[in-house]
């Protein structure tokens, strides 16, 4: 079967319609990538075993053969993952198909007697938890981490270049007081940074400390080492922290957080893409059409926001997936129940949903631009959001009630600047606060919108 018709024949879209922008994934989270990561652990374990003090029967590896064996991971091959697939359908067990399959591999280096070695007083949860730990950091460090790095720093682009662009702000889908588009977008890149900085300070846990956590087996074999330092040294060597108070399984907390993690920055990029559409809908902004691409069936003149649109349907699937994940995944009953197995391997469902809809949002973000004559047709349309300007004076001039005045002549009725200024003129106050009053304007009424746009630290007085 072709390519073309595998995905054309796959029932989930990642593994179809999305397969190539999903591609970098797979290295990751396909079985075949699995297969590598639990045949690296194992690997590493043997190597640790062969270096640790009182596990003298087994000998130490020279750096010829400790190369070779890490070879095997490093050089892992789709061959190699058919063959642990073959063992796997024989067995019925994948980790068993592993350490069959790497006991081949011994004989093959002429390494035959470390064979009993592979998989020594290990529970299968001791290579998977430290195999899931690994994938997904390298996932996040290596895929989604970038991704999101290039759309904060499209969003930094755009809060600098639209700073100054003045434009009427809606709260509760009303006219209210003008911001600017570069305002606007700076908050959604503050909000960002800091979920992508959650993200990134999750460091991922694991753990080997036998069938229920007791290190029993080791103990019967081996008395006199000592384990717990042992297991420590060896997760660490991972660049995972080590979790020695355990059942049979990792408890999935560190997992659980970065999920969470992960599900705040989603539901930030949702928001941005929700917003974006509106102002595309409201001719706010317009978008660079790509060339040969159609936006109706039958309405040839159309520019369909589908970027913000996919991205928004792919980080709600990818945000419903995670939060199930942070619920269920800390929840094991008693030693241990197999309902976290089968849903880990759909940890690569989640990643997957959340980069389309990365892919998808700094898509959307590459096409559009401010139509500055709109913003300021809106602005001017909407003398009303001066209301909150007028009375805020009047209440520094110790004029009583300003903003029952500014109610009574704005609330439920059109307002043009002529019968504001009218109603200024009657104000028994200074002349120079009328001009002052007047002077007002909305396009010019955005605060401290721009220096906001270019800020870069809220939580320090410093970058002010």
């Amino acid at each position: 079967m072709s390519d073309t018709m595998q995905r054309l024949g796959a029932i989930a879209p990642l593994d179809g319609r999305y397969r190539a922008d999903l591609a970098p994934l797979a290295s990751y989270f396909s079985e075949a990538a699995l297969f590598r990561y639990r045949v690296q652990v194992e690997i590493e374990y043997l190597i640790f075993l062969s270096r640790a003090q009182k596990v003298e029967f087994v000998p130490a590896f020279d750096p010829n053969q400790q190369a070779a064996l890490r070879a095997l991971y490093r050089q892992f091959s789709d061959d190699d993952a058919l063959a642990i697939a073959a063992w796997d359908r024989k067995v019925n067990h994948d980790v068993k198909a592993v350490e069959y399959w790497l006991r081949e591999q011994l004989d093959r280096l002429g390494m035959g007697a470390w064979k009993e070695a592979v998989h020594f007083a290990l529970t299968s949860e001791d290579v998977n938890n430290l195999a899931y730990g690994l994938l997904v950091r390298e996932a996040r460090d290596q895929v989604l981490l970038p991704a999101l790095a290039h759309i904060l720093e499209r969003l930094r682009e755009l809060a600098d270049a639209e700073a100054e662009s003045a434009m009427l702000a809606r709260t509760h889908g009303q006219a209210a007081t003008p911001t600017t588009f570069g305002k606007e977008l700076n908050v959604f890149f503050m909000r960002l940074r800091r979920a992508n900085e959650a993200i990134l300070e999750v460091r991922l846990t694991g753990k080997l400390n036998g069938a229920t956590g007791t290190f029993a087996a080791q103990v019967a074999a081996l008395p006199e080492v000592d384990w717990i330092t042992f297991s420590r040294a060896f997760v660490r060597s991972l660049d995972l922290d080590p979790v020695l108070l355990t059942t049979q399984i990792e408890p999935h907390d560190s997992l659980a957080t970065l999920c969470d993690a992960l599900k705040r920055a989603n539901s930030i990029l949702l928001d941005l893409c929700q917003d974006l559409w509106r102002y595309i809908s409201d001719g706010y902004l317009s978008q660079a059409p790509r060339p040969g691409e159609v936006g109706s069936s039958t309405m040839p003149h159309k520019v369909n926001p589908i970027d913000f649109e996919n991205a928004e349907g792919n980080l709600g699937l990818a945000v419903a997936l995670l939060e199930h994940f942070s619920r269920k995944l800390p929840i094991s009953r008693l030693q241990r129940d197999l309902s976290d197995s089968t849903v880990l391997r759909n940890l690569g469902v989640a990643f997957g949903y959340t980069l389309l809809g990365y892919q998808r949002t700094l898509r959307g973000l590459g096409k559009i631009a401010v139509r500055s004559e709109r913003l300021y047709a809106e602005l001017v349309a909407h003398p009303e959001v001066l209301a909150e300007a007028v009375q805020t004076i009047l209440r520094r001039e110790g004029v009583a009630e300003p903003y029952e005045l500014l109610k009574t002549l704005t609330r439920g009725r059109e307002l043009s600047l002529e019968l504001l200024h009218q109603f200024i003129e009657a104000l028994d106050i200074a002349t120079e606060v009328k001009a002052e009053l007047r002077a007002l304007s909305p396009t010019a009424y955005s605060g401290l919108a721009a220096r906001l746009a270019r800020l870069r630290d809220d939580r320090r007085l410093e970058a002010w």
